[in-house]
């Protein structure tokens, strides 16, 4: 239904000593700061050991699960005859090495450290470990996102579930081109948002090979698009995990995965990993087909301080994203398509470089270099604009009298009896190579005689982007299915060209220079400061004309200053306020003239001037734990409150099917609040948690809509005060796992998602897509100490819902399930899947 892109996209709208002394500490006291770090901010449940060595297995760390560092504390001076100057740190060392306590650490920036002591850390805290990723038994690490951080929700805009949007605190990271985006996505300190569109294609990450994920606010140093925080994956290597491991699944609607994954450390200082993915899905739904292919390997080298790795990924994968489909076909069967063919196929390779070197007891350097090549191809049919002429045996555009061209400039001859639907196939490619350098220095030198660590570093991005889009004349089938004619459509519409193909260059070139420094003041209260400067160029080159040529600079600082107090032992404070920015992206730059508006993104038409968007975010909470008879109790709560200034969204054009343009709409606010509890002992692991988020209009607003409830223009004024759609504003999750005995475990989850409104009705006044309740059950039986039998079942009681709704042009295509009437309900819904079943065997060596 629709241009895809317009469709699905354009209508919803390191580690350095941790802040010890150097000198002159105690042992004693030594010991007593890390016990205050271990069980301050609900985040840490004790010491964990290293995994058994016949089997490799995915360490468990805490409550929040976030990546230990193991501090080795100096012997006494009495037998010590070089004695280090400080202790020594190093993340997922190996299990001999002793004596050692594990401290836990944030990331404070996009570089390779192992980031800061979570007790200085002026922001809300959101992580998920591998063990959390392989309990989903999911190849998507957007499922263990879901299911462990309160504020993220995700929805199927495109269909299908290895393309889904993450939302986080009203921000979205989408796979979808034309999708205003609002979370920066970092893997191993690279920024993997893709460069025409700042989209984010999760079906391309090797989820396997995760070791941690961050979910980091409050935080400019992440640079463009971190307006509601940062997502930030660090991914295993020989070094931190040892071993081998064979998973196998298998279940409903056709669905076969796999994943391997070796690591090895050679000789102390070298160290190999690799993981390999690859999955089948036949999908529910009526040609949506899914097949993910997926590698990922990494060589390291480690002497003394030092560190360096060599890592690589590759990934091969096609789908069949049905999209949303009307509400009338989805009562008449829940698998229903509508207007296919829609295909998307994401090929990807990269290169990362990365190292760190302490090149003195204070001072730890880091540098890395990445090249990556991404290609995009899709395949959309949709609803067209040409339509019989007047004239019989002509084809027009938009009215019976306007001409549609064909690539040679003349008039097309319509090649199908009088009375056929038309429809269009929609073609576009993306190509786009990128590649970036890095550095980053990080000091813990005191400062007037105060534990302190400063860092400061500078990125560099650069990227060449080839766009190419074509629109095929097509006939529209009883089943949906545009069927080609072999004639494109060209320049058509006198004087502004509405349709026609596109060959586009872009070059985007991303700078960035960040510092950010944490005082102890005392050893309770901790001030973080510091900011960002972005400095963004991005340059259009039309390569069959002029119109889309443009070359625009921005430029922007995002300060960030915030604090963190330890009440007690067991409870910690914290606020802090920040600033970040994002840029127009050259597809909305491409297209941005409500004059002359586009067909998302196939055919882009000018570029006029956009402003960038700016966020200006404040948060505070608390969080805390205490040890307990059944465990340790972990809690946290929190409250924000991000608005948006010169915010951009997509805005569509009435009665012109598909088409629209991006436009600065004036203030938005998200505000909300976060809190979680969770409980974790060898045999119990419970987490609960809620999430409320308010997202509104500040600024009064004029758009298009094809609600039932737009003026004779196809207009709705939107209000201040009015709620963004597609952002439920109540999140509930509960989660539990139980180890009945030694060898078997059970566990399950729910999540509740409230009502939302559509997207289309921004000025709210249709009915709110329903809420939304699932269930979900796994286990699993360690057979023996090498092999694990599991299972799961998702959506136990086989509950029909949906994620994800908009409004669609009822009269663009007849309802062939009614007589070729007119649809009635104006809704197009994103269907979930039904109850499915899985199982799956887990071999370690």
């Amino acid at each position: 239904m629709g241009n895809r892109l317009w469709r699905v996209g354009f209508k919803r709208l390191g580690f350095k000593r941790l802040g010890f002394k150097r000198l002159g500490f105690k042992r004693l006291g030594f010991k007593r700061r890390l016990l205050m770090a271990s069980v301050s901010s609900g985040l840490v449940s004790g010491l964990v050991f290293a995994a058994p060595v016949w089997a490799a297995q995915d360490e468990e760390t805490n409550v929040q699960n976030l990546p230990p560092v193991e501090v080795t504390a100096p012997p006494p001076a009495s037998v010590r005859r070089s004695a280090p100057t400080r202790p020594v740190a190093r993340v997922g060392a190996a299990s001999s090495a002793s004596p050692k306590t594990r401290l836990y650490v944030y990331p404070t920036s996009p570089g390779t450290g192992r980031g800061l002591d979570v007790d200085k850390v002026p922001s809300a805290i959101n992580a998920v470990d591998a063990s959390q990723i392989r309990r989903t038994g999911s190849l998507n690490v957007t499922d263990a996102l879901r299911d462990n951080i309160a504020g993220v929700n995700i929805t199927e805009v495109t269909g299908n579930p290895f393309q889904p949007d993450v939302e986080f605190r009203g921000f979205v990271a989408s796979p979808v081109t034309g999708t205003p985006q609002g979370l920066a996505v970092y893997q191993n300190g690279v920024r993997i948002n893709e460069a025409f569109s700042d989209a984010v294609n999760w079906d391309l990450i090797p989820t396997a090979a995760i070791r941690s994920v961050t979910l980091v606010t409050n935080n400019p140093a992440f640079g463009l698009n971190a307006l509601g925080g940062a997502i930030n994956l660090q991914m295993k290597d020989g070094f931190t995990y040892q071993g081998a491991e064979l998973d196998l699944m298998g279940g409903s609607f056709g669905r076969i995965q796999g994943s391997a994954q070796w690591g090895k450390t050679v000789d102390k200082n070298y160290a190999v990993y690799a993981a390999l993915e690859g999955l089948h899905d036949n999908g529910f739904r009526n040609f949506s087909q899914s097949d993910v292919r997926r590698f990922y390997g990494d060589v390291g080298y480690k002497a003394g301080d030092s560190e360096f790795h060599a890592n690589m990924g590759v990934a091969k994968n096609d789908f069949g994203a049905s999209a949303t489909v009307p509400a009338e076909l989805l009562d008449k069967y829940w698998g229903a398509t509508y207007t296919t063919p829609q295909t998307t196929s994401n090929r990807v390779g990269y290169l990362n470089l990365t190292g760190k070197v302490d090149a003195t007891p204070t001072w730890t350097l880091e540098g890395t270099a990445h090249v990556r090549r991404y290609e995009q191809k899709l395949v959309d049919g949709n609803p067209t604009d040409a339509q019989e002429c007047a004239i019989a045996g002509l084809l027009c555009f938009g009215d019976d009298t306007t001409p549609a061209n064909g690539t040679s400039g003349v008039q097309l001859a319509n090649p199908y009896p009088s009375g056929t639907i038309l429809g269009e196939i929609d073609r576009s490619s993306i190509r786009s190579t990128t590649f970036g350098v890095s550095g980053q220095a990080t000091n813990t030198d005191q400062l007037l005689g105060h534990d302190n660590r400063f860092v400061m570093g500078a990125t560099y991005d650069a990227s060449v982007t080839r766009y190419n889009a074509t629109a095929e004349i097509g006939s529209i089938g009883e089943n949906y299915v545009v069927s080609g004619s072999g004639l494109f459509l060209g320049p058509t519409g006198v004087p502004d060209t509405v349709a026609g193909p596109v060959s586009l260059r872009t070059v985007n070139q991303y700078n960035g220079l960040y510092a950010m420094d944490t005082f102890n003041i005392t050893d309770a209260f901790a001030v973080t400061g510091g900011g960002r400067f972005n400095v963004a160029r991005i340059s259009l080159e039309d390569q069959l004309g002029t119109d889309l040529n443009g070359d625009h600079t921005f430029t922007r600082f995002n300060p960030v200053i915030g604090g963190t107090y330890k009440i007690t032992p067991e409870l910690t404070a914290y606020a802090g306020y920040s600033e970040a920015n994002r840029v127009p992206t050259p597809l909305e730059l491409g297209c941005s003239d409500p004059a002359r508006p586009c067909l998302i993104a196939a055919f882009l038409v000018s570029d006029p001037p956009l402003k960038q968007v700016v966020s200006k975010t404040v948060e505070a909470g608390l969080r805390g734990s205490r040890e307990l008879n059944i465990g340790t109790l972990g809690w946290k709560v929190g409250g924000f409150r991000a608005t948006n200034y010169d915010d951009i969204v997509a805005i569509p054009v009435p009665g012109r099917t598909g088409f629209g343009y991006f436009s600065n709409v004036g203030r938005t606010r998200r505000q909300g609040l976060e809190a979680e509890i969770n409980i974790k002992s060898s045999t119990l692991q419970f987490q609960a948690s809620y999430a409320f988020v308010d997202a509104r209009f500040l600024d009064a607003l004029t758009i298009g809509s094809n609600s039932p409830f737009a003026d004779a223009d196809g207009n709705i004024q939107v209000s201040p005060g009015n709620q963004l759609p597609a952002i439920p504003r109540h999140r509930v999750k509960v989660g539990v796992d139980y180890a009945v005995t030694d060898v078997w475990k059970v566990g399950g989850n729910a999540i509740f998602v409230s009502s939302q409104y559509l997207v289309g009705d921004e000025s709210n006044q249709y009915a709110k897509l329903p809420s939304y309740t699932v269930f979900n059950l796994h286990t699993s039986y360690q057979v023996t100490k090498n092999f694990q039998l599991y299972g799961k079942v998702d959506n136990i009681f086989d509950k029909r819902y949906a994620t994800y709704g908009q409004f669609f042009d009822t009269g663009a295509v007849p309802n062939f399930t009614n007589g070729g009437a007119d649809f009635n309900d104006p809704r197009s819904l994103s269907p979930a899947r039904p109850r499915a079943f899985y199982a799956g065997m887990r071999v370690t060596f």
